[in-house]
């Protein structure tokens, strides 16, 4: 949506938190101080996507929705086979970013305090007294690669961090650094010795971030630079500070009354209970809660920063559907017998808004 096009009537956060709306009664001047921050802030996230550019090729959409969704404030699942550059992408957003990144490798013998840390008994000229030592989730970013791999009783203290950007131990909370984001890889080839994810943990991400394979231009590039010699890395563009101001801006773009009834429209036309499309009634067990509804309104929104466009429009929508939706739906067993794709499903929701 161009400056030019900028929506009559808008709706902003309130101050009741995610999901609270109303109509703004600012001055112009406000909402034209507000879209000089929004190119400023658009051309800088420019410089950063040409930074991840030098080292992650051919996965550019990949690379939006990965921004998107920290600039939405959110976790991201990605899913992909193995060689696609998902390690490379986390460690690049770290420097790039300006964020404490770290990595962890999830195997089935990983404990929660290998994740959230532990507390140990010390001797201080007879004193004894516990002193607690923080585990690698006290971190900006976190990779948490193959997460299916992690016992159950590990990804449940993983997405508490998640949920409440805080861990508890021993009776005692510890809260996380800011920001605090998620990035779990998956594999979707292995099945042996893995522990799907529970329903509750995958809609705390915000997207599911589908990997593929990247086209021959970008596969041949790829080739040719890391086998040679190596290039400079990337160098950081924005600091810690900047994604928190920037997370904050996203929550106050405007939104149009339009997008916000397709969104609304989307969601609800995925759920069995409520929809008029007959492939979701024969071939969806579940579908999409309230925060499917808020992670998309929130997405549109980084979207339009990240382009440095003045509000979201329809088309965000749409292209975010898949992203947002695909791990907050499931098809009957009959349903995937026959070969049904749930991309194919949201896609079909979608459809009335492109």
């Amino acid at each position: 949506m161009a400056p030019t096009d900028r929506p009559d009537a808008v709706m902003v956060p309130g101050d009741a938190g995610l999901g609270s709306f109303g109509t703004p009664a600012v001055p112009p001047g406000t909402l034209d101080r507000l879209f000089a921050e929004i190119a400023a802030l658009g051309e800088r996230l420019a410089t950063v996507r040409t930074e991840i550019g030098r080292a992650i090729f051919g996965q550019d959409e990949v690379v939006d929705q990965t921004l998107i969704t920290l600039l939405a404030g959110g976790h991201g699942l990605l899913v992909g086979v193995p060689g696609l550059a998902k390690t490379r992408l986390v460690e690049t957003l770290g420097i790039v970013l300006g964020l404490d990144a770290r990595r962890i490798q999830c195997t089935p013998d990983l404990m929660p305090a290998d994740i959230l840390g532990s507390e140990v008994l010390e001797d201080d000229g007879g004193r004894r007294s516990f002193r607690f030592i923080p585990g690698p989730v006290f971190c900006q970013l976190l990779m948490a690669d193959e997460v299916n791999r992690a016992s159950p009783r590990t990804q449940s203290a993983l997405l508490q961090a998640m949920q409440e950007h805080r861990v508890s131990v021993a009776g005692h909370y510890h809260p996380l650094p800011r920001p605090f984001h998620v990035l779990a890889t998956q594999n979707p080839i292995e099945q042996e010795g893995t522990y799907p994810l529970p329903e509750a943990q995958l809609d705390r991400f915000l997207m599911q971030i589908d990997v593929g394979y990247p086209d021959q231009d970008a596969e041949r590039r790829m080739v040719i630079e890391t086998t040679g010699v190596p290039g400079p890395p990337p160098t950081p563009v924005l600091t810690a500070a900047d994604l928190i101001a920037a997370q904050g801006l996203v929550r106050r773009i405007p939104v149009g009354d339009t997008v916000i009834d397709g969104i609304l429209h989307l969601v609800r036309r995925g759920r069995p209970e409520t929809t008029d499309v007959p492939e979701v009634r024969e071939h969806v067990v579940w579908g999409p809660g309230p925060r499917a509804s808020q992670a998309l309104m929130l997405a549109a929104r980084a979207a339009a920063l990240l382009d440095g466009r003045d509000a979201p429009s329809l088309d965000d929508v749409v292209a975010l559907a898949r992203p947002v939706l695909r791990h907050r739906m499931a098809l009957s067993y009959a349903a995937r017998a026959e070969g049904v794709m749930l991309d194919a499903v949201v896609d079909r929701l979608a459809a009335p808004l492109a």
